[in-house]
């Protein structure tokens, strides 16, 4: 059976799927401090129910790395960049131990000036005094030629516990998005990395062996083994198990708006039709563009949770949470208060929150009724106008699904599907504010957790040839072949995507016939004297996000 667990900004949610459906759910509180006890907390649910020898594999989605970037609550990093000539390096400065190095390798992956070490050792020499011992290392046209990266790697060694690389993210160009990505990824290699030791830990002291994977941003899963040397993949992966989720539950047809109201946050997706949305560049992270992809998702501060003020401009819901709400022991009233008092809910001590709501009431000519009658409407309001706002700015680029690039199609959403805890609660709200049906599905509460379980392995096979020197090479595979002058971009897919079925055959998975995609494709004519030698050709197939077909079917319901 498969096991998902969402470590939610409230709650962390944890569901057990067979082929006959869900065997056991769990919805556990979030403990900030201390993420391991929630999955403890979670894993000792669900094992309760089905024996440690029940679960086969087990799928994690985890804010962990988001929140500590954007709390702040990341490690400084050496970062290292050279660029060469025709652009300066330090326009694209991230973090407080920024340093440049001359040296270049020009767009053919050719060395056109050497690397300058000095200017390397004297950065080392600032790291060292500030304590400073993860590392970054970006050249301009490493994606033709990591040398200059590899040589940084090298000299920063003796004082680096890790060294994230440039090319090692994507074989794209794109220097200011490869920086950013190197730069995060360091950022937060050592939190990550502390918490796939604990939850290994935990896995195993409770006698269970599955399959470990966690969630990408894209959608996909990949081996928690891979994702300690990648943690910035893991970005945003609550927000794709919300749309798996919702892929796994209903049979979506339409244009459709996806939004999961948890206790934090609002997280929305957007369909085309069957498909989702996906940033096919690379999302921003803190404002700068990466090259992680990912599926089209925005969250905003509106949850549970979120704190209620009163403003001389009115009554304002979030974006902040200031702790749990009173009805479960919190200091400030939050939205589930105001659902208490308007008796759209009974959570908890229903006696705290008018308490609450009557004390913030004061001075502002309101009683808590009518008080918490405009922070729901505040909430359900701004959740609204995000939606309009994220839709109209969606039409306002090319469209990208996980299957294609829809031209000139405009997204025009008729039903709006709601999850999350607070969904059932604020489901007639929504639909007085939307003009789209709303629709809340079976399994609305855990519905994240359920994408996190079924979601798909995304195997991925890096393909480079040089028909100069006539030799193919596929590195995670350990194959290398001869390859003839003629061969080009097409071949290379082809053998890509062949190979990568191969491999998904010889691993065993479950979904041996999931379709294959490209995500990264490029040729590069290489010339000297205006004479033709070769092509320099990269392909990245990979197994296409998406949830098993065979677990799916036991899962969905009428929507």
């Amino acid at each position: 059976m498969l096991l998902g667990i969402d470590v939610g900004g409230t709650h962390t949610d944890a569901v057990l799927i067979g082929r006959q459906g869900i065997v056991a759910m769990a919805k556990i509180k979030t403990d900030h401090d201390n993420l391991l006890v929630s999955i403890k907390d979670a894993l000792e649910s669900i094992v309760s129910v089905a024996g440690p020898e029940g679960v086969s594999r087990l799928n994690l989605s985890t804010t962990l790395s988001t929140n500590a970037i954007v709390e702040g609550d990341t490690e400084p990093v050496g970062m290292f960049v050279s660029g060469g000539p025709g652009i300066d390096p330090a326009l694209y400065r991230v973090g407080d131990h920024y340093f440049t190095a001359e040296g270049c390798i020009d767009h053919r992956g050719e060395e056109t000036g050497p690397l300058d070490e000095a200017a390397v050792d004297r950065g080392m020499a600032a790291c060292r005094e500030a304590g400073v011992s993860v590392f970054a290392a970006v050249s301009k046209f490493s994606t033709r030629n990591p040398a200059h990266e590899n040589r940084i790697k090298e000299l920063v060694h003796p004082l680096a516990d890790y060294v994230a690389m440039g090319h090692d993210f994507s074989g794209r160009l794109g220097f200011g998005r490869r920086i950013n990505t190197a730069y995060f990824n360091s950022a937060v290699w050592r939190l990550y990395n502390r918490f796939a030791d604990a939850v290994q830990k935990s896995v195993l002291s409770m006698g269970l062996r599955p399959r470990i994977n966690v969630l990408k941003a894209d959608g996909g899963t990949m081996p928690l083994s891979m994702s300690r040397q990648l943690p910035i993949q893991s970005i945003l992966s609550g927000p794709a198990a919300s749309v798996m989720g919702i892929i796994a539950i209903c049979d979506i047809r339409e244009d459709a708006v996806i939004l999961d109201i948890g206790g934090t946050t609002t997280d929305m997706a957007v369909f085309a039709g069957s498909a989702p949305l996906v940033e096919r560049e690379g999302i921003a992270i803190s404002g700068r563009p990466t090259l992680v992809r990912a599926l089209r998702v925005k969250s905003i501060g509106v949850g549970g949770d979120s704190a209620i003020h009163v403003t001389p401009q009115g009554v304002t819901v979030g974006p902040k949470r200031l702790g749990p709400p009173m009805a479960f022991g919190g200091a400030h009233p939050t939205l589930v208060d105001a659902l208490n008092v308007q008796n759209v809910i009974a959570y908890g001590n229903v006696a705290a929150s008018f308490t609450g709501m009557a004390a913030l009431a004061e001075g502002s000519g309101l009683d808590p009724e009518t008080l918490a009658d405009y922070a729901i409407a505040a909430a359900v309001n701004k959740i609204r106008e995000e939606v309009a706002g994220f839709v109209r700015e969606i039409n306002d680029r090319p469209v990208y699904t996980i299957y294609e690039m829809l031209e000139g199609r405009k997204v025009a959403p008729t039903k709006v599907y709601v999850m999350g805890g607070p969904a059932l609660a604020l489901s007639a709200l929504l639909q007085d504010a939307f003009s789209q049906e709303v629709v809340v599905p079976e399994n609305f509460a855990v519905a994240n957790a359920v994408g996190a379980a079924l979601a798909r392995p995304t195997f991925s096979v890096e393909l480079f040839a040089d028909t100069a020197r006539g030799r193919m090479v596929v590195p995670s595979l350990g194959l290398s072949r001869e390859v003839g002058r003629d061969y080009d971009l097409a071949a290379a897919e082809a053998d890509a995507t062949a190979l990568l079925r191969e491999h998904v055959r010889y691993l065993g998975a479950e979904d041996d016939e999931a379709p294959v995609e490209t995500v990264e494709r490029s040729s590069f004519n290489m010339v000297d004297d205006s004479t033709f030698l070769g092509r320099n050709i990269r392909v990245v197939c990979q197994v296409r996000p998406g949830v098993l077909p065979q677990y799916r079917e036991a899962v969905t319901c009428p929507c």
